[in-house]
């Protein structure tokens, strides 16, 4: 059975399947010369074989009878590999028919951009050919396998007991409206500010056989964030999260990437307890037996380089994959306490602009009316762990009341923003609405500044809370948390504290170098006691510590707060003495 062919006169085909502004999208992704466009990094050997080992395409195995699809196959990082387990597991069956015969179904692999199509095609056909298999016959069979097309739009025949590769990574932004709105009409999970990576991962799941597995190396925010929670939900439903092996900080791939890269092997078939490994050497010899040890029956009872997690998958819910005794005490706090925001502490994260050098100077300098400027904090503010304000300041566009103000009324602001009005008028939000070109994005309310409030950075190796007595408005790199309620020095020792921190690493996306981000999402899973349920002595201990900024006394009086057993303080990696 012949695979359909979208190779050649492709742009002709999609003429007729899609309306012109989509088929004009996909012609301009298919001739980008950049590989950010296309999303496309490229995988060490090394970890291709190991995913190949972990999905059970093996040399062992007659891989000619079944069916393996890489949806993205670039410059053949995984394809190359591919090809020869495949042939030599056909060689090794010593079958009387051809290799066209035996070999022409075994192997699906698509490609958009079409220079590299090509270059591919050609590096298949040379390493059949040097494998001893006649021109026209390695040719054959790469046409057979090989086409250039969209993943996402092309058409697919039949199911596939294997799916492996890289999937491209590619921002929404870069991806033309029509074709957005193609894609979004196709799949369930491009959802919210999904990268291109999910509906891959959709497609490939779907077109998976009974018993079927799934080995992909990718970012790993989707198994946590707001964007994952249609695709996990679809995991939960129909397959099981064999095996994860987190990434973090390994040369994985021929260049760094920021995003948190980690390996999934999904299958379909009944869903059951997860392995999990984390941060594996990258060499043949570590990965061969990482693979062994992670495939293996049943685990041994002494504690080695893989662990076992159950009930991993929960519908949207992210996926928790840290040791048991964390999640067993991240379990126990949910059911017990409160979220932040149940207790009246509010989340929130500062002003964004679109435009900071308009918008943002000297306070002092900022020649506009006094009460049209409001002093701004930013994270270089708050380096130290304490307030050390450096004389920034935001323009502030907003009445009191709602609205912008009439620049006839401010003078100095409207000649200010005239200035500047080709940078403030080239933002996306000031052509959408002509008229209030001069908004920032996000409303300014000034009774913020004059709130006391904590300060938290986005991105972070280690909690990082700093007080803010009511002086300052937050730029948007900062969130801040207010109360009504609570004392907010008491509730920075605990946001500064081992609880804290478990919360946001259990929930956050990590990011390269092992940083976390502290962002809304995941300060308001943070659970916490009602103050009026605070012994007084505690408000005091909790209050001193964070002035003291001592973060083991933060500790201590955290762990009291909770009510932590030395069991559940060890599983925090202290007992807080």
């Amino acid at each position: 059975m012949a695979f359909k062919q979208l190779n050649f006169g492709f742009y002709g085909e999609l003429r007729g399947a899609y309306s012109p502004s989509v088929a004009a999208a996909i012609e301009e992704l298919s001739a980008a010369a950049g590989t950010e466009s296309r999303g496309a990094i490229f995988t060490r050997v090394e970890v291709v074989d190991f995913i190949l080992d972990l999905v059970g395409y093996t040399e062992d195995k007659p891989l000619y009878e079944n069916r393996l699809l890489e949806p993205s196959f670039g410059g053949g990082d995984f394809l190359l590999p591919i090809v020869g387990r495949l042939l030599t597991a056909w060689r090794a069956a010593k079958s009387t028919r051809s290799a066209l015969e035996d070999m022409g179904d075994a192997l699906r692999a698509v490609e958009l951009h079409r220079e590299t199509f090509h270059s591919t095609h050609s590096a298949v056909v040379a390493l059949l050919e040097r494998e001893g298999l006649a021109s026209s016959t390695a040719t054959a069979l790469a046409d057979r396998w090989l086409s250039q097309g969209d993943f996402l739009l092309a058409p697919m025949d039949g199911q596939f007991d294997f799916v492996v590769g890289n999937p491209p990574y590619v921002r929404q932004e870069l991806i033309a409206t029509p074709l957005l709105a193609e894609y979004r009409r196709r799949y369930q999970t491009m959802y919210d500010r999904a990268d291109i990576y999910i509906p891959f991962i959709e497609r490939s799941l779907s077109v998976l056989a009974k018993g079927g597995s799934l080995g992909f190396i990718c970012a790993d925010r989707w198994m946590k964030n707001r964007y994952g929670g249609p695709l996990r939900s679809f995991v939960a439903g129909q397959f099981h999260l064999k095996i994860y092996v987190d990434m973090v900080d390994t040369p994985a791939f021929h260049s760094d990437v920021i995003a948190y890269p980690a390996i999934t092997i999904i299958s379909r078939e009944i869903s059951g307890a997860t392995r999990i490994a984390h941060r594996p050497a990258i060499d043949r010899a570590t990965l061969a037996a990482l693979a062994d040890a992670l495939r293996v029956a049943s685990l041994p009872k002494e504690a080695g380089l893989v662990r076992e997690l159950a009930q991993v998958t929960n519908g949207s819910e992210p996926w928790l994959l840290e040791s048991s005794d964390q999640m067993a005490l991240i379990r126990r706090l949910e059911h017990q306490f409160p979220s932040l925001e149940e207790v009246d502490c509010r989340v929130g994260i500062g002003v964004a602009t679109g435009a900071d050098k308009a918008y943002i100077g000297d306070f002092k300098a900022l020649d506009v009316e006094p009460d049209r400027k409001l002093p701004l904090v930013t994270p270089r503010d708050i380096m130290s762990g304490e307030v050390q304000w450096r004389g920034q300041g935001v323009i502030n566009p907003f009445a009191e009341g709602g609205g912008l103000v009439d620049l006839r009324d401010y003078p100095r602001l409207r000649r200010y923003l005239k200035a500047r009005q080709e940078i403030i008028a080239a933002r996306h939000c000031a052509q959408k609405t002509p008229a209030n070109w001069y908004r920032t994005i996000d409303r300014i309310t000034p009774a913020l500044a004059k709130r006391p409030k904590l300060l938290i950075p986005d991105i972070k190796g280690e909690a990082h809370i700093v007080f803010e007595g009511g002086e300052l408005y937050p730029h948007h790199n900062l969130y801040y948390v207010t109360s009504e309620a609570w004392d907010l020095r008491a509730l920075q020792a605990v946001l500064l504290s081992a609880v804290t921190r478990l919360f946001v690493a259990t929930y956050s996306t990590k990011m390269h170098g092992g940083f976390l981000r502290f962002q809304a999402q995941y300060l308001r899973r943070i659970r916490i006691p009602r103050w009026a349920d605070v012994p007084k002595a505690l408000r005091a201990e909790l209050a001193e510590a964070a002035i003291e900024r001592d973060l083991q006394a933060c500790n201590r009086a955290a762990f009291k707060l909770y009510g932590l057993s030395q069991e559940e303080r060890s599983a925090l990696g202290g007992n807080g003495e």
